[in-house]
């Protein structure tokens, strides 16, 4: 089953698809509203996809039920990690890729993007998937199950662009978070376009421009 999503095509007969996963809490309509402001005019037509993750209980949040991709148990990086919801997660987005594909989109001329524990899934599955993406970009993320990673990701995205941004002050995933992730990611080999922005656990208008910039280089 395809997760819901809201979609939004820059012009008709979309050329390449842009997955864009929300955060903790949040569903698809809270980054809908970033693509007036991030689509360059000279772009080819885009299909922006923003699904809604599963409702579940999350532990850290006294078990409320919310959206979420996983359940966190803590935010310490010791922790431990919720691997069958973040597998389930990873095979909610192969479907979304599938539907893609079958919609005219190879995988490509796919991104995947996503903000906190959204960034955290597009890196999961997209260093797994098994067909070269266009790109992977992480806002406020961090790499889950860094420690299986070695022995699971797939050789066709290797060298997938990657995209990643992180606020210096974030109290959620604090930027050493993002740090260790981005030294584990070189240390296998990726190449990251890091980027660090004097804010919290936020996206800000420096953010989308450097984004935009490294999306029309995704898109030529």
């Amino acid at each position: 089953m395809t997760l819901p999503a809201i979609e939004h095509e820059t012009a008709a007969h979309p050329r390449f698809s842009v997955l864009w996963l929300h955060g903790l809490g949040a569903d698809g309509n809270d980054f809908a509203p970033i693509v007036p402001e991030l689509v360059d005019p000279a772009w080819p037509a885009l299909r922006f996809v923003f699904p809604h993750a599963p409702v579940r209980p999350v532990t850290i949040n006294n078990g409320m039920s919310m959206r979420a991709w996983y359940d966190i148990y803590g935010f310490d990086v010791h922790s431990r990690q919720d691997e069958a919801g973040i597998r389930s997660s990873i095979a909610a987005v192969e479907a979304l890729i599938a539907r893609e594909h079958e919609r005219g989109v190879p995988s490509e001329r796919i991104v995947l993007a996503g903000f906190s524990q959204g960034g955290a899934i597009a890196l999961a599955a997209g260093l797994r998937h098994a067909e070269e993406l266009a790109g992977i970009a992480v806002l406020s993320g961090y790499l889950p199950m860094s420690d299986a990673l070695a022995a699971e990701r797939h050789a066709a995205n290797a060298a997938v662009p990657i995209f990643w941004g992180h606020g210096t002050s974030d109290p959620v995933v604090v930027v050493q978070r993002g740090i260790d992730s981005r030294d584990a990611l070189q240390s296998l080999g990726y190449a990251v376009d890091w980027h660090t922005y004097p804010m919290a656990h936020s996206v800000c208008p420096q953010e989308i421009a450097d984004l935009r910039d490294w999306l029309t280089r995704r898109l030529a």
